[in-house]
């Protein structure tokens, strides 16, 4: 990480991809771009299918730093190469595009209303990996489905332990505590997090920035306290199940918040579709997605 890097991060204007749909979810990204699991065998075969997927839309011309600020990466497309060099250099030298990799191994089982992420014994190794890959941050996901003060501040708490060491790698994390959408006291779990994501970053010392990744709240700028928190670098909105659109709107009235979006960038992306019908398609969800970024109402 350099001091440009992360200035492009902290003010730079776009939106982080998220492309790192890792082993369970990988069947249903590819059959979600046309892919079926009849087409593949074995989890190798699988990998190299969605490899390609993504190989695709990286290497498609709407997928450049003029709208994309950074891109989240699995594992195992973090340790394959595009056109020759690592992922994580063609993002930055062709591109200009930050990379960030995923670094938990999925999630716990529900307690207290939530899930924590499964134990990560191996995350030091990985860590060294990824700073000889050249990335920049990483991205876990923690998940939150009621307003359990208990489960949250166990959620919170896992988090920020993690994220020190990240930190402590010379990385920087993204923190992603999501709140189901379909959660019914989906608002006051939103202000539970809220109150104990600022009680921990104001325990950091000067020198560790992280940064959020959280759910599009339901009462607008809920997460402004958050936003200008000065130990977070930016923070940005999963789209959560939302459509493209409405998750768009949705961020439009967050004030400082821009996207990090998986489903809702890739949706209208298929493997049958021509080079200029699949740039056409991507074109206009980046654009989409970079406006609601950038553009507030």
């Amino acid at each position: 990480m350099t001091d440009k890097q992360m200035e492009q991060m902290r003010n730079g204007k776009g939106f982080i991809a998220a492309l790192d749909q890792s082993g369970g979810s990988t069947p249903k990204a590819l059959a979600d771009y046309g892919v079926p699991e009849s087409s593949y065998s074995t989890d190798e075969e699988m990998f190299d299918l969605v490899h390609e997927m993504r190989t695709r839309i990286i290497t498609a011309p709407a997928f450049d730093s003029t709208h994309i600020l950074g891109a989240i990466l699995f594992e195992h497309t973090m340790d394959r190469k595009i056109e020759g060099k690592y992922t994580a250099d063609y993002l930055l030298e062709d591109k200009g595009v930050l990379p960030f990799l995923k670094v938990d191994k999925g999630l716990a089982e529900e307690s207290n209303g939530v899930q924590l992420m499964k134990p990560n014994p191996d995350l030091d190794d990985l860590l060294r990996r990824a700073n000889e890959r050249n990335i920049f941050g990483t991205k876990m996901r923690s998940v939150i489905k009621e307003a359990n003060r208990e489960g949250i501040q166990a959620v919170v708490k896992q988090q920020f332990e993690v994220a020190k060491q990240i930190l402590a790698a010379g990385l920087v994390p993204i923190i992603e505590p999501e709140v189901d959408i379909h959660s019914t006291d989906k608002a006051q779990s939103e202000e539970i997090l809220k109150e104990e994501l600022l009680n921990h970053l104001n325990s950091l010392s000067s020198e560790d920035n992280v940064m959020l990744k959280l759910t599009i709240p339901d009462n607008a700028n809920a997460f402004k306290e958050l936003v200008d928190h000065p130990r977070v670098v930016r923070v940005v909105a999963l789209s959560g199940g939302y459509t493209r659109e409405g998750a768009n709107e949705k961020l439009k009235e967050n004030d400082g918040v821009i996207a990090s979006f998986s489903r809702a960038l890739t949706a209208d992306l298929n493997a049958n579709q021509t080079e200029a019908e699949f740039n056409a398609a991507l074109q206009q969800a980046v654009e989409s997605i970079y406006d609601a970024s950038v553009n507030k109402k």
